[in-house]
C-alpha cells in the first residue's frame, strides 16, 4: 500500500490476495486516459484516507489497461467503475452492486457505509 492509503493492484492475483487479507474492499477500476477517472481520483483518495482500516477496510485502484485479467474477471467495461467486496465476494452497498461513472455523492455514501461496518467489526474484535 502506498502512503495515500490506496492499494495499487496490478493483477487479478494481487486483488485476490487483498480480498484474502481484508474483510471489506472498495475497488476503483480506472484508466489513465479517462477524464472522469481523473476527476474522481481525489475524492476516492480522500475517502481512502478517512475510512481505511488495515485488515478490515481497504481501498484499491486497478488500471484496466495494466490489469486486464482483473477487469475481465469482473466484467468491467466502463470507467470508472467502483465495485465493493466482503470476504472476497462482490456485494451491493446502499442497494448498488456497482457505481459506474464519476459520482462523488454515491461513492461517498458507499464509503461511509463500509466505514461504519468496518468500525463495528473493529469494535467487536
Amino acid at each position: 500500500m502506498s502512503v495515500d492509503n490506496i492499494h495499487h493492484v496490478n493483477s487479478l492475483a494481487e486483488l485476490e490476495a487483498l480480498f484474502a487479507s481484508t474483510t471489506y474492499v472498495a475497488v476503483d477500476f480506472f484508466a489513465d486516459w479517462c477524464g472522469p477517472c481523473k476527476a474522481i481520483a481525489p475524492h476516492y483518495a480522500a475517502l481512502a484516507k478517512q475510512h481505511s482500516a488495515p485488515g478490515v477496510l481497504a481501498f484499491a485502484k486497478v488500471d484496466v489497461d495494466h490489469a486486464q485479467d482483473a477487469a475481465r474477471a469482473f466484467a468491467v467495461t466502463a470507467m470508472p467503475t467502483f465495485l465493493f467486496f466482503k470476504d472476497g465476494r462482490q456485494v451491493a452497498v446502499n442497494g448498488q452492486a456497482a457505481i459506474r461513472g464519476a459520482d462523488p455523492r454515491s461513492l461517498a455514501a458507499a464509503a461511509e457505509k463500509l466505514g461504519g461496518l468496518a468500525k463495528k467489526r473493529m469494535a467487536a474484535a
